[in-house]
C-alpha cells in the first residue's frame, strides 16, 4: 500500500479506492488477460476514462513516481495505459517536473513510419511504464522489451492497482523498479 505524499493526495487516492470499491469490481467468473481465472474482475479502463477519476489518477500516479530522478515520459501497452499517462501528462504539465507521454502498439504499425512508439521521443530517455492494473506483469514487460528496443532507458513500472499476483517480482527480476498505488489490501478483496 503506497500512501500519497500530501494530504491532499492521499484525498484523492481514498476517493479513487471508494469509486473502485464502487464502480470498478465486477464478481463473477472471468479469465484475466494473463489467461489466469478469477472471480472478481477489477476494470480500471471504466474509471481512467471518467471525468470524475482521471485528474485524481494522474495526480496521484504523478506523485506515485515523482522521487524517480530524470524520469521524462511515461506510457505504456496500449490500451490499458493510455488515458494513464494523458493524466499524468496532464497533471504534471504545469509542474516543475512535466511529463510527456507515449503509446507503446503491440506491434509495430505495418504503414507509415511502422512505429510501434508513438507520442514522446524516448530513445536514451529515462521512462516509467505505467498500467492500469497487473496479475502477472507481463503486458507490461512487453512495453519494457519495445522501449528497451527502442532504446528507452526504462526505470520502472507503476500501476494504479496491483493484484498482488506475481507482477511485482516478474517486473523487479528485469531489473526494475515497482510501484503501486493501491493494493487488493485497500479494496477490501483476496488476491487469486
Amino acid at each position: 500500500m503506497a500512501i500519497a505524499s500530501t494530504p491532499a493526495l492521499e484525498n484523492d487516492r481514498q476517493n479513487l479506492i471508494a469509486l473502485i470499491k464502487d464502480e470498478a469490481v465486477f464478481h463473477g467468473d472471468f479469465t484475466l488477460s494473463s489467461g489466469k481465472k478469477a472471480t472478481y474482475y477489477v476494470d480500471m479502463r471504466k474509471l481512467t476514462l471518467d471525468h470524475r477519476a482521471a485528474p485524481a489518477i494522474g495526480r496521484i500516479m504523478a506523485d506515485l513516481i515523482a522521487d524517480i530522478d530524470g524520469v521524462v515520459a511515461v506510457g505504456g501497452l496500449t490500451l490499458g495505459a493510455d488515458p494513464i499517462a494523458n493524466a499524468v501528462m496532464h497533471a504534471t504539465a504545469s509542474s516543475e517536473k512535466p511529463l510527456d507521454a507515449f503509446v507503446v502498439r503491440k506491434e509495430p504499425k505495418d504503414h507509415g513510419r511502422g512505429r510501434q512508439i508513438e507520442g514522446a521521443e524516448v530513445e536514451g530517455k529515462r521512462v516509467v511504464v505505467l498500467e492500469d492494473t497487473s496479475t502477472t506483469g507481463q503486458s507490461a514487460l512487453k512495453a519494457v522489451e519495445a522501449l528497451r528496443k527502442a532504446g528507452a532507458e526504462v526505470v520502472a513500472v507503476a500501476v494504479i492497482v496491483d493484484r498482488l499476483t506475481g507482477a511485482q517480482a516478474a517486473i523487479e527480476a528485469e531489473g526494475l523498479e515497482w510501484r503501486a498505488a493501491i493494493d487488493l489490501g485497500d479494496l477490501g478483496l483476496d488476491p487469486q
